[in-house]
């Protein structure tokens, strides 16, 4: 059984903060379901935008979730990120936004291989 994306982010905000992250809820989407999206903004002009794993991919034992990069290169300038979650948005009203501000670029996600 998936557990329910309002309790992910609680606990994804909860985990990055703990270990000394800023986490934010930038957007609540259906509590029950909604795709989760993270918004990684290491602070420096380099930001990142993790979505769901394409569902091929089977998670390990003991992982709720897998998320991967929506983009082609390793870092975005974060307006570019910006409009790359406008566009999740337009697609799908009903998803999460969280953002995560971390200089050393940790996401707190499970990332698939």
């Amino acid at each position: 059984m998936r557990l329910r994306s309002d309790i992910f982010v609680s606990a994804l905000i909860r985990r990055a903060e703990v270990q000394g992250a800023v986490a934010m809820l930038r957007r609540r989407g259906a509590a029950e379901a909604g795709a989760i999206f993270v918004k990684l903004d290491r602070l420096d002009g380099r930001a990142a935008v993790y979505g769901p794993a394409p569902q091929s991919e089977e998670p390990p034992e003991g992982v709720d979730r897998l998320f991967a990069r929506v983009h082609a290169g390793d870092w975005l300038d974060p307006a570019d990120a910006e409009q790359r979650l406008k566009r999740e948005i337009m697609f799908d009203p009903d998803l999460w936004i969280v953002e995560i501000e971390d200089p050393d670029g940790r996401v707190f996600v499970d990332l698939a291989a």
